[in-house]
């Protein structure tokens, strides 16, 4: 229908749920026998909307609007819509302006469609024009995200209300064992993922969860096994978070396989669907109690339904070509069909509402964009755009019903909570409670519930009835819900002239939970023959044995550009600093002894603390001579003439023995017997192992790591044989990475392989440094000695001076 303003309609008026993309064409939605009455009604109340607003004399009074509304029985048939609509009027082109706020596309807003998963598919396109789109069904989760779908709004709830009214009647009725059944489609998956994250919060037990396939047929083997499981569990509560279709299906199955006497609780896409109600059958599988939107009614809406069918019954088909008002020629005229036989269900009348809801909320989006509150309208061109931003802010009553809509286009509602009603074959519902949120509150009247266990008790659902007094419970299997009642807690036992105590058992001894007597501790340690301390110490070996190899190799090539860059007869003091701080890993291993305690964490800390120094000193010489000398002439001869580099290192080194003395003094580390850790054991340890003392050489020894990393990154831009900027980077990264996990584990775990766990961490540290810094420079020698030669460093210099003197 033509007008001033179009407004697009998306209704699944045909249903085609098996769609085979073999060719790239649209999917004709023309079938008769696959009329889908549901769509037929939403098809109506738009019309009926519509209709209304261009009789009304304040909403819009000298406009009229226009419709299209097309027919999405499919997911072709839902794209080419949506590029209809995106198409200039009068055009079947889309173009793409260099500004898109000017862009006038046939419609300003568009309705629908019903499903998330061809929402999305919209949504996606309209976003990128800034569309309004209003949803009447699609209630998935992401469409809340608006950096995703800005010009997405709905007049139905966000599932993710629905999910947290469903965990709340779990509480409210104490069920923590249930299963979960869940469409394979975005509803499905979505609102099961939303229901696992809430009930692990909520200490409640999805013993069972599967989906149903979108081609699941009743008696197929996945259905089978799916009823099996659902009997195997022996959960009395089935949560179906599934669309109305597939529903249907999953409850055929049901009765088929007679799964009965459960509570099933139902999401609103099938809670009031006479779809789901007419499985022959259903009548019989328990309790039914779900969530629903709340019930709503189009006045007038009927009767209007009434008047286009005898209408429409008088017309006959045409198939002969016909122009419209439009003057665009009509290659066919159908004549809808009469014979739909589709009752205006409560669950339609609710979709139904959704839109007439939609279309009003654009109409008073348009109200205030072209400024009516004359009683006359401005009749400028409207860019959907602006009328997005009016859209976001309407708050209305529509038949003694607000509607507006939050941050996030949801609509500001709330869901009835029902319970199925059968009164022999008659099938009703009745309302039972509400649901509101922000946050969620559920209200509840348990006398209108009509259970089906005897003596209408609130059937439980639980793994494992609650123990008695002075048990406690002890977890079976994967779910928390599950245990077992046992009479005593670890390290009691139940004294045989006592049967009411549970006795604790003596420091050196342990006993299980329900023991009735106690056991001898087991003293434990991680001994030298362990394959454990076998694999590690052969590791550091190697380490120590390439530091030697390394050092023979740069004392054969002393006089060489690249041992001579690396810090010439320094490296040597660099490589015996590593080689003293590989022996404290030797000390992890065995009993604990006073010797290995003191040595484990001082011979590394001091060891290491050298390193750092020299490469410290090293870069920050670089950066010297290449940036500063010619700045600072007179400082540079003063730093080499005191010999800077080696004051520095003998100063930094020093505070680091201090420390380690003040430390093995102050906090001196001795053997201990740890008890705590494990109830049947004694742990050998060494005792203070995180005291202030060793705490400040390790801050001290990151401080150093930092210093190094700054000076290596200020020389980023260094001549490339002396730079060293990503080597050094890359050591002292898996350097802190393994202090970081050792501190993580430490602080989780308190076994008898913490010390290979702090040995492997102290060998990591050490191969980062060794392999970053020095390996590089033995594959030069070694690989590649035309790098290594006087002139190839002498241009690399002469390459860094010309970029650094040119502009």
């Amino acid at each position: 229908m033509p007008g001033d303003h179009i407004i697009a309609g998306l209704f699944p008026i045909h249903a085609v749920y098996r769609e085979v993309p073999l060719i790239p064409e649209v999917t004709l939605c023309d079938s008769p026998d696959t009329i889908n009455g549901h769509g037929y009604h939403l098809f109506q109340a738009m019309r009926f909307a519509i209709e209304e607003i261009n009789n009304s004399s304040s909403l819009l009074p000298n406009i009229t609007l226009g419709y299209e509304l097309y027919d999405v029985c499919s997911k072709s048939a839902n794209v080419y819509a949506t590029l209809s609509i995106l198409s200039q009027s009068r055009s079947n082109h889309i173009r793409i302006p260099e500004n898109l706020f000017s862009y006038h596309p046939k419609a300003v807003a568009v309705i629908g469609p019903d499903s998330s998963e061809l929402a999305s598919i919209t949504a996606s396109l309209l976003s990128t024009f800034l569309i309004p789109q209003i949803s009447y069904g699609a209630s998935s989760m992401v469409f809340s995200e608006k950096w995703k779908y800005p010009s997405f709004l709905r007049t139905i709830p966000s599932d993710e209300h629905q999910a947290q009214t469903i965990v709340k009647l779990l509480k409210k009725f104490r069920w923590s064992w249930i299963s979960v059944i869940g469409s394979d489609n975005d509803y499905g998956l979505q609102g099961v993922q939303m229901m696992e994250e809430l009930t692990m919060e909520e200490e409640i037990c999805i013993a069972y969860k599967d989906f149903v396939p979108t081609s699941a047929q009743v008696d197929d083997s996945k259905m089978k096994n799916m009823m099996l499981s659902l009997m195997k569990f022996y959960t009395q509560v089935v949560v179906v978070f599934s669309t109305k279709r597939l529903a249907h299906i999953f409850f055929k199955a049901v009765v088929l396989r007679n799964v009965t006497d459960k509570v099933w609780l139902a999401t609103e896409d099938w809670s009031i669907s006479s779809y789901i109600t007419k499985v022959p059958g259903i009548s019989r599988i328990g309790t039914v109690i779900g969530v629903a939107i709340q019930q709503r009614e189009i006045l007038g809406i009927k009767e209007f339904e009434e008047a286009y069918t005898q209408a429409r019954g008088t017309s006959k088909p045409s198939i002969d070509p016909s122009q419209d008002a439009d003057n665009q020629i009509c290659n066919q005229h159908l004549s809808f069909p009469i014979d739909i036989n589709a009752e205006l269900s409560p669950f339609s009348m609710n979709s139904a509402y959704n839109v007439y809801t939609a279309v009003y909320a654009v109409a008073h989006g348009l109200h205030q964009l072209l400024g009516c509150h004359s009683r006359v309208c401005n009749t400028s061109r409207v860019y959907p755009w602006q009328l997005l931003e009016e859209i976001k802010k309407v708050n209305f009553m529509l038949h003694g019903n607000p509607v507006s809509f939050n941050e996030h286009g949801d609509p500001v509602s709330s869901y009835d909570i029902i319970t199925w009603d059968w009164n022999g074959p008659n099938w009703t519902y009745k309302i039972i409670g509400a649901s509101t949120w922000y946050p969620v509150h559920l209200e509840v009247d348990e006398t209108k519930i009509c259970w089906h266990k005897e003596k209408n008790q609130v059937p439980p659902s639980v793994c494992s009835k609650e123990c008695l007094a002075g048990e406690a419970r002890r977890i079976v299997g994967l779910h928390h819900c599950c245990f077992d009642c046992v009479l005593c807690a670890a390290g009691t036992f139940l004294n045989s002239s006592d049967q009411y105590t549970c006795q604790p058992c003596q420091k050196e001894e342990w006993s299980p939970e329900g023991s009735q007597t106690c056991f001898n501790r087991t003293i434990e340690f991680l001994a030298w023959h362990h394959p454990v301390s076998l694999v590690l110490i052969g590791a550091n070996t190697l380490i120590l044995l390439l530091l030697a190899g390394v050092a023979s190799l740069f004392a054969w090539h002393l006089d060489t550009p690249v041992v001579r860059s690396a810090g010439g007869k320094m490296c040597f003091l660099m490589l015996g600093s590593l080689a003293g701080a590989s022996c404290s890993p030797y000390c992890f291993f065995g009993e604990p002894t006073p010797l290995t305690c003191l040595l484990r964490q001082s011979l590394f800390a001091l060891g290491f603390a050298i390193f750092l120094s020299c490469l410290t000193v090293r870069s920050f010489q670089l950066i010297f001579i290449f940036k500063l000398s010619a700045k600072m002439p007179t400082l540079y001869h003063s730093w080499m003439q005191n010999h800077g580099p080696r004051t520095f290192v003998v100063m930094s080194s020093t505070i680091q023995l201090l420390i380690c003395i003040l430390w093995l003094a102050g906090w001196t580390p001795l053997p201990t017997k740890e008890y705590n850790r494990f109830p049947e054991l004694v742990v050998l340890v060494c005792s203070k192992s995180s005291s202030p003392g060793y705490m400040l050489s390790v801050l001290y020894t990151w401080l150093l790591s930092i210093s190094c990393f700054a000076c290596s990154y200020v020389g980023k831009d260094l001549p490339e044989n002396y730079n060293e900027a990503k080597c050094i980077t890359f050591s002292l990264l898996l350097y802190f990475i393994s202090w970081i996990g050792l501190a993580t584990s430490s602080s989780i775990y308190y076994g008898k392989y913490l010390p290979a766990i702090h040995a492997l961490v102290i060998m990591s540290s050490l191969s980062g440094v060794f392999s970053g810094y020095f390996l590089p420079k033995c594959y030069v020698i070694l690989c590649r000695p035309d790098l290594n030669t006087t002139e190839y460093f002498q241009a690399s210099i002469q390459d860094y001076t010309q970029r650094c003197s040119s502009p």
